[in-house]
């Protein structure tokens, strides 16, 4: 397995290197968009089992951070970028089905804690 991050990371970096600074730099950015629209995603549709209230301040969230996404989205980026969303969801899904129903509690308590970090990251690029 890491080998295989190994070569993601050197094609990624391959590709990044490919463009132009301006270029990159929008990549860069609209994928940290990217990643937190899905996680918020993620988050909102959780909430919407357990925790009502908490869902709507997560969909407030999570606009912003589509307004960000879409104003930083380099052209002709749609399928990559709705590629990184879904794949940041599906992540950040699996870590709160894991925190929510493990029997393992030590595991359930890791990956609720994950969950909240990575939350906590894409909020903190929001003003409040």
């Amino acid at each position: 397995m890491s080998g295989l991050k190994t070569f993601a990371g050197s094609l990624a970096l391959a590709v990044i290197s490919s463009l132009s600074p301006a270029q990159a730099f929008q990549t860069g950015v609209a994928d940290v968009f990217a990643t937190c629209t899905g996680r918020l995603s993620a988050q909102m549709e959780h909430q919407w089992m357990f925790d009502g209230p908490g869902s709507e301040r997560t969909e407030a969230q999570r606009a912003a951070m589509i307004s960000l996404l879409e104003a930083t989205m380099p052209p002709d980026a749609g399928r990559d970028i709705l590629a990184r969303r879904i794949d940041a969801k599906m992540a950040q899904a699996a870590l709160l089905t894991r925190a929510t129903f493990n029997a393992d509690t030590d595991d359930a308590r890791r990956a609720g804690h994950l969950a909240q970090v990575r939350i906590a990251e894409c909020t903190s690029l929001l003003l409040s």
